[in-house]
């Protein structure tokens, strides 16, 4: 094999074909030898990162015990009689051995050679130490386990484009470890949260994903249709209001770790799809809220990191050091104007004029504080910090505040400038509710696309009597940024959503004309048949629907 394969560099676009020729030739050559190129079950008994640990006190030519070990050759070096390759599995990286007075010549020159980097094989060795003090392999033997037909892309140089990373994960995870980090770590930032709340007597459950009213939040939903009832259906933008249910049906304590839907835009801290988690907890508010949602991030940090001060993007952030402000508070001390001792919406028009904050005409006085506090305050927010006192207009599900019915007991917490989590003092009194969803509906006709809308069955339930309650949400991927350092929520999702290529929205619309060619019906027929296109990982997928002809 050529030194430019055995480094395991990027081929040029017009030798990538010439090296996929050369690697199904070898497959073919396996083969012929009766030996199968992409083999069946390997009994692996032991991982790189446990081999070098257990083996580190080796010294001189003492040997280890016998290993058996299965991975990715993510390098190989040397030629002759003695080779030394690079394994990787699901721990790391480790050294192994080749030699021909080991393996017999047959086996080394007729089925060693022939390996590429990125095969997948499996090793039954010994371990030892070589004279530069590493835990090496000695194969003893090895089974080819699958052949790749496709080289890989250069470790350090080809596979910096973070188009191709997000768009082939498969290879983005083969070539960086790092990556494969990030997403362990991600697994125990869930297993963190999971573990705080179950020892508090949490019950997780599982809500649906399609429901005929998208409530909970305001945002824009994803919209599908179920063919047998003939309606529409959306994908959930929250869990909140099926999680209050329950706690109305007398379940006290309850969370839900989810995927949720919200048909916008996508920037470095969105994505269509995400994942949160709501937890909600009677007879409690929205302080006892604050405190389990510092709990929940501080026990996170210290599960993946050991400490809970973390360095993000360059700034140490200590998450166990947190203030708590009220809105109208943070945005007196960013601008000098108090918002909430205006008596009429024209007293806080004008306010905003002289601090040069953009509202809409639809904005009340609560609506133009928080417009302050996005423009002049939410960015400057690094250091923990709950917000509290938010507007009971842009709260509609959060219970007002006793003391001041214009506000609610209503927190958000920030770092870093953005939003980890949102949480208040549940709205348990059914007139109340009515009379903002109502007000919702008004600001929908107003043109805000993003107000919530009436859910009636909602309504009775709480007619029913919702306990005294406290609920938060909290969003799992951004919390995952912070403790991984990841500058974008793209780079801690396995499959962030993509804006299809050229060539793959040309096999979609391909595809679709094919279908609608070759099944629509006449007039004559009793039904008519709808194919649509959609693309999923990269393949054009046909969806069928089907109608009743007048």
């Amino acid at each position: 094999m050529s030194d430019k394969k055995q480094k395991g560099q990027q081929a040029p676009v017009e030798d990538l074909n010439e090296m996929m020729k050369v690697r199904r030739e070898k497959m073919e050559e396996f083969r012929a030898m009766g030996v199968p190129p992409f083999g069946h079950r390997y009994e692996v008994t032991d991982y790189a990162e446990p081999i070098k640990e257990k083996y580190a006190h080796l010294e001189g030519d003492e040997e280890g015990g016998e290993v058996r070990i299965a991975g990715r050759l993510m390098a190989i070096r040397g030629h002759g009689k003695a080779t030394f390759c690079t394994l990787n599995d699901r721990t790391g990286n480790i050294q192994v051995y080749f030699k021909i007075d080991v393996l017999g010549e047959a086996k080394y020159k007729n089925e060693f050679r022939k390996l590429d980097i990125g095969d997948i094989v499996g090793i039954r060795g010994v371990a030892f130490k070589t004279h530069r003090g590493e835990v090496t392999v000695r194969v003893e033997d090895f089974d080819l386990l699958s052949k790749s037909l496709r080289p890989l892309p250069e470790k350090f140089h080809g596979l910096q484009d973070v188009d191709i990373r997000y768009r082939q994960r498969y290879l983005d995870l083969i070539v960086n470890q790092d990556v494969r980090d990030t997403f362990r770590k991600r697994n125990q930032v869930i297993k963190s949260i999971r573990s705080y709340l179950d020892e508090r007597d949490y019950l997780e459950v599982e809500t649906p994903v399609l429901s005929t009213i998208a409530g909970g939040a305001a945002a824009r939903p994803f919209i599908t249709h179920h063919n047998a009832l003939g309606i529409d259906l959306y994908l959930r933008i929250a869990t909140e209001l099926s999680l209050k249910r329950l706690i109305v049906g007398g379940m006290d304590r309850v969370y839900e770790i989810g995927r949720i839907f919200r048909n916008e835009g996508m920037d470095v801290r969105h994505n269509p799809e995400f994942t949160s988690i709501e937890f909600y907890q009677a007879f409690a508010d929205y302080s006892d809220m604050m405190d389990i949602t510092e709990g929940i991030v501080v026990n996170a940090a210290r599960t993946v990191l050991g400490t809970p001060v973390i360095n993000y993007q360059g700034v140490e952030i200590d998450l166990s050091k947190v203030r708590r402000v009220s809105m109208n508070d943070a945005v007196k001390e960013a601008t000098g104007k108090d918002f909430l001792s205006c008596q009429t919406v024209e007293e806080a028009r004008q306010m905003a004029d002289e601090a040069g904050i953009p509202y809409e005409p639809r904005h009340g006085i609560g609506g133009i504080l928080n417009q302050a506090f996005e423009e002049k305050v939410e960015e400057t927010l690094m250091q923990p910090t709950f917000i509290t006192g938010h507007p009971t207009e842009i709260s509609p599900l959060a219970k007002r505040n006793v003391e001041d019915p214009r506000i609610t007991d209503r927190f958000e917490f920030f770092i870093y400038g953005r939003e980890l989590a949102n949480g208040f003092t549940e709205l348990n009194d059914p007139i109340d509710q009515e009379g903002r969803f109502m007000d919702q509906l008004e600001q929908r006709e107003a043109g805000d696309d993003e107000a919530h809308v009436m859910d009636r069955d909602y309504i009775t339930a709480m007619e029913y009597g919702l306990p005294p309650t406290g609920g938060v949400g909290i969003g799992i991927d951004r919390l995952v940024m912070f403790l991984t350092d990841a500058a974008s929520i793209r780079d801690v999702l396995l499959f962030p959503t993509m804006k299809p290529l050229d060539s793959e929205k040309k096999a979609m619309a391909a595809a679709a004309e094919t279908a609608s060619a070759a099944f629509l019906p006449s007039r004559s027929c009793c039904s008519i048949t709808i194919f649509t296109a959609s693309l999923t990982a990269g393949l054009a997928m046909i969806s069928v629907i089907t109608y009743p002809l007048p």
